[in-house]
Formats: structure tokens, C-alpha cells, sequence
């Protein structure tokens, strides 16, 4: 395969710089093939990703010609190369990027993700709760305070106004929310221990 010269390249860029139609055909005929060999051999890429980063170099170039300064002494083939070999590497930087996060997403899908019988299964368990809770018979006020306790709420004030014990000095407050709070966890334990006989 012959490359054009040092003379031809400068021609050819001076016809780039004065706009003549045919020119950027001629840049890609002429320089394409050794900018993508270079790229492929040097950057240890795919021949597709050669020939995408050697035709976005000649693009760039032909955009901005000027960019390319003949008096460096610097081949033209050179230059577009170099610009190639830049894009060559955006290319995998992206490639990689993309490749972790798809990976992150696969790890917390697969974290987090549950089957279809893990979720059938849970949502029966909790309809099965939801039931022998209903047949506790508690008030709608126990019920309340038994929620909030099955919510990790361990606040006196709160279960006070669950309650309606607000308004009761500190002390005798304290003591009506231990009491009602005791009594309803009996009657859970109670019942949990009743329905596990039934089970047997």
C-alpha cells in the first residue's frame, strides 16, 4: 500500500485550505487506510473502532484545516493520526464507563431484585398476619398503639397521644403508656403462642 508524499500531502492540504469540492474526497482515499492501520496496530483496537476514530480525526481536520500547522514539519497523515488515536481512547474510556455501570446495575438488580415466589410468598405471609391480627378484637385505639410499637416508636409523648394520655401529669402519663403498652404486647404474645398451637 502506498502512502501519498510529504509534497502530495502538502498539496493536498493547501486544496483543503482553498476549499475545492473534491479535496475532502481525496483526504479520505488517500489517508484513511494508513491512519487506520496506524490506530488499530498502535491503540490494540477493533477495525471498527479504527476506521470510526480515523474517519472522526479527518472530520475534525476538515472542519478546522487550520488546526493543522504544515510548518511543525509534521506529516498531515500524522497529525490526523494523532488526533485519531485521541478519539481511539475517548472511545474505550466510554466503552469502559458504560460497561461499570451497567455492571452496578446488574449487582443492585441482582441485590435487590427478589423472584416471583419470594414475592407471592411474602405477600401471603403478611395476608395471613393481617387476618389473625383482625382476630385479636382489639379496639381501634390498640390497634394504633400496636402499630406504632411494631414500629420501633418508643417514644412516652407519642404513644401518650396514640393513647390520649396527653393531658395526664408526666409520672401517671408515663405509667398509663407502660400499662396499655404492656397489656396490649401480652395479648400479642398471648395470642402468637395460641395460634401456634393451633398450628401443631
Amino acid at each position: 500500500m502506498s502512502f501519498p508524499s510529504r509534497e502530495e500531502e502538502r498539496r493536498l492540504h493547501e486544496r483543503i485550505l482553498e476549499r475545492d469540492p473534491v479535496a475532502p474526497a481525496d483526504v479520505f482515499r488517500l489517508l484513511i487506510p494508513y491512519v487506520m492501520k496506524t490506530v488499530r496496530m498502535e491503540m490494540h483496537c477493533s477495525q471498527e473502532d479504527a476506521r470510526d476514530s480515523a474517519i472522526d480525526a479527518i472530520l475534525i481536520y476538515l472542519n478546522e484545516p487550520e488546526r493543522y500547522d504544515r510548518q511543525k514539519k509534521t506529516l498531515l497523515r500524522s497529525f490526523l493520526t494523532h488526533i485519531a488515536k485521541m478519539r481511539s481512547v475517548d472511545r474505550y474510556r466510554s466503552w469502559e464507563r458504560r460497561v461499570l455501570r451497567e455492571q452496578k446495575y446488574a449487582e443492585e438488580f441482582e441485590l435487590g431484585g427478589r423472584s416471583p415466589k419470594e414475592v407471592m410468598e411474602e405477600t401471603v405471609e403478611a395476608r395471613r398476619a393481617i387476618e389473625k391480627f383482625e382476630q385479636m378484637n382489639l379496639d381501634d385505639r390498640d390497634q394504633e398503639l400496636l402499630h406504632h410499637v411494631l414500629l420501633g416508636e418508643g417514644s412516652t409523648e407519642k404513644l401518650a397521644q396514640v393513647l390520649g394520655h396527653e393531658s395526664l401529669p408526666k409520672d401517671e402519663r408515663q405509667q398509663m403508656v407502660k400499662r396499655d403498652r404492656d397489656r396490649v404486647l401480652k395479648s400479642l404474645r398471648r395470642f402468637g403462642r395460641e395460634d401456634s398451637h393451633d398450628e401443631s
